[in-house]
């Protein structure tokens, strides 16, 4: 099968609905790659679900290859089937650096970005708190601009940060796996659907 390539080019006009574009097919693992966490549990894809299974601890799957406009919007479905602590975190590009997106870390309903200024986002000024259900579905959307980051779960924005000219990098670790672009796990099984990215105009 031929590896899906993405690229990412940014648009000439403001984004709309219909700018949005698939990154998961829904049916297989084509255009990403296992993550190569030590202890990783297994991934697969079922019924337009991308699984992450538990491991020990992390689990994940990265974009085999990606490119990024200077401002675009990223949507995702996702949920925590099993477990305790982030279940779809995800790993993104700013410029030329890189932040994740916590989705309920640290014991289980910490969201937040890590890391801005060398502060991770459960301490950081992104930091809130946010209780996900077992087995239910919620909406997630990210904005990324050079001057500030964006998100929202189920239409709630929880994350509106001034960027410019501050530190950003990723928590030690592992985590750095996951860059450019990738969701990832702790001990936990999440599962991913209808990821779709769109650019912003420039």
């Amino acid at each position: 099968m031929t590896p899906l390539i993405i690229a990412f080019v940014a648009l000439g006009s403001a984004a709309t609905a219909q700018d949005w574009k698939p990154l998961f097919d829904g049916s297989s693992l084509t255009g990403w790659r296992e993550t190569a966490f030590t202890g990783r549990g297994k991934v697969r894809v079922e019924e337009g679900q991308l699984i992450l299974g538990a491991g020990g601890p992390m689990t994940g799957v990265t974009l085999a290859k990606s490119e990024f406009p200077s401002q675009y919007e990223v949507r995702f479905e996702a949920q925590r089937k099993l477990g305790g602590d982030f279940f779809a975190s995800l790993t993104f590009p700013v410029g030329t650096a890189h932040l994740t997106w916590v989705t309920g870390g640290w014991g289980g309903d910490i969201v937040g970005i890590s890391s801005i200024d060398g502060w991770d986002a459960s301490d950081n000024e992104t930091r809130s708190y946010y209780n996900f259900e077992l087995g239910r579905w919620y909406s997630f959307r990210l904005q990324v601009t050079p001057a500030r980051i964006r998100a929202w779960i189920n239409d709630e924005q929880v994350v509106n940060v001034a960027i410019a000219g501050r530190e950003l990098s990723l928590r030690r670790g592992e985590i750095g796996l996951s860059a450019p672009f990738g969701f990832a796990s702790y001990n936990t099984e999440g599962r991913v659907r209808k990821i779709e990215w769109r650019a912003l105009r420039q």
